[in-house]
């Protein structure tokens, strides 16, 4: 039997100019996981990385903690199936404010609670997105990014079912992995990609043919090698 460990990425850098790379914190939830993989003498036959810098750094940050006898002897591979849906557009289809970060902050800033706004603003987008109803406004849609997910899943399988795999990621894609192999509805979707932490692992198992998942979120060597506020979910 075989494993695929889906890492979701460290922490980005929400609010910069470029998302799509790690904060301090997010180098360091990575490290941390690196760390517990070695303690545990994990090895991995297989990695693969998503489509996303982010994706990139984790990997990089995450398997330089591992010995070189714990990590396959070829090249990573790289899937842009496993890359994140355009969150950026999704927001900015609902928000236009949201193209001009200064003008979002100050928009923000403006609510009791930015954190809890910014929520509300996310989920009406994602809401938005996945509604179908305004799919001319989205270079990918919802159905489109759920086949694009589950294809970049499926080519995992195959003559390397019994080896260890672990991808590096994002929320969005494994919520929706996630749904394709719980049968969950699409809200269920959107909240579970607000429950997945950074640096966490969602494990599944793999035989010829058959995915099950082992677990889901996991982020318990954060909890036990990273100080307090090392887990995040943004």
């Amino acid at each position: 039997m075989g494993q695929i460990h889906l890492v979701r990425h460290g922490q980005a850098s929400f609010g910069s100019a470029n998302y799509d790379q790690l904060s301090t914190l997010g180098y360091e939830q990575s490290r941390l996981l690196g760390q517990w993989y070695a303690s545990r003498k994990q090895t991995f036959q297989r990695v693969i990385v998503g489509g996303m810098e982010r994706h990139q750094q984790t990997a990089d940050a995450c398997l330089a903690e591992l010995p070189k006898t714990l990590l396959p002897k070829g090249e990573w591979q790289h899937d842009p199936g496993f890359a994140e849906f355009d969150h950026h557009q999704v927001m900015l289809r609902h928000c236009p404010e949201f193209g001009d970060l200064a003008m979002f902050k100050q928009m923000l800033a403006r609510h009791e609670q930015p954190q809890r706004a910014l929520e509300h603003m996310f989920r009406a987008a994602v809401q938005r997105w996945m509604s179908g109803w305004h799919d001319d406004d989205y270079s990918e849609t919802w159905p489109a990014f759920r086949r694009r997910t589950i294809a970049a899943l499926e080519r995992l399988d195959g003559e390397h079912s019994k080896q260890s795999t672990i991808v590096f990621t994002s929320g969005g894609v494994i919520a929706t992995l996630m749904q394709h192999l719980l049968g969950l509805q699409d809200y269920q979707v959107m909240e579970m990609m607000w429950t997945l932490v950074n640096g966490s692992v969602t494990k599944l198992l793999q035989r010829p043919g058959e995915f099950s998942v082992s677990y889901l979120n996991n982020y318990a060597h954060l909890e036990w090698l990273g100080p307090p506020g090392t887990v995040t979910y943004r």
